[in-house]
């Protein structure tokens, strides 16, 4: 990655801080279809990394059209990420462990031994971002400044990053 992309990246991992779910969207026969998803982690190439069961309706999907769309929302820290990329699948037994969390067990009861058990790798294109002030306070000054003043109310930063 050259200086643009690092940069780029620590500004994602910045905004996805805190953030554990997204609203997976997958496309198959012209359809979009969104399930939630917990992020495991968002690596140093900019790959955002899932567990999941390789015979579910998502790995399906993603077989068929890879491109997938991962929301984030923090509406308490008025923080929006939407994620556009190419997913997928990784069945590799030492990615698995090293991603492995205990936690984990609730959906995969045999734990490491599940014999569905994989990783979703999404190698990002490109994020959009919606990075607003949290206060209220500063909020309700900006609306009551725009009305005043007849000008669009500011909505804080909003800007695209490209990864690849």
């Amino acid at each position: 990655m050259n200086d643009t992309q690092n940069d780029s990246l620590a500004k994602l991992k910045e905004l996805l801080e805190g953030i554990d779910f997204t609203m997976l969207t997958t496309f198959t026969n012209g359809r979009m279809h969104s399930r939630p998803m917990s992020t495991q982690v968002l690596d140093e190439n900019g790959d955002l990394w899932f567990f999941t069961a390789d015979n579910t309706r998502k790995i399906a999907e993603i077989e068929a059209d890879n491109r997938i769309n991962a929301a984030y929302s923090d509406p308490s820290g008025n923080r929006y990420v939407s994620v556009y990329g190419t997913a997928d699948i990784v069945k590799d037994k030492a990615k698995i462990e090293e991603l492995w969390n205990p936690i984990l067990k609730a959906w995969f009861p045999e734990g490491l031994n599940d014999p569905t058990l994989c990783l979703l790798r999404i190698k990002i294109e490109e994020a959009e971002y919606w990075d607003a002030p949290s206060s209220k306070v500063v909020q309700i000054a900006g609306f009551i400044k725009a009305f005043v003043t007849g000008t669009e109310a500011s909505y804080g930063d909003h800007a695209t990053i490209k990864l690849s």
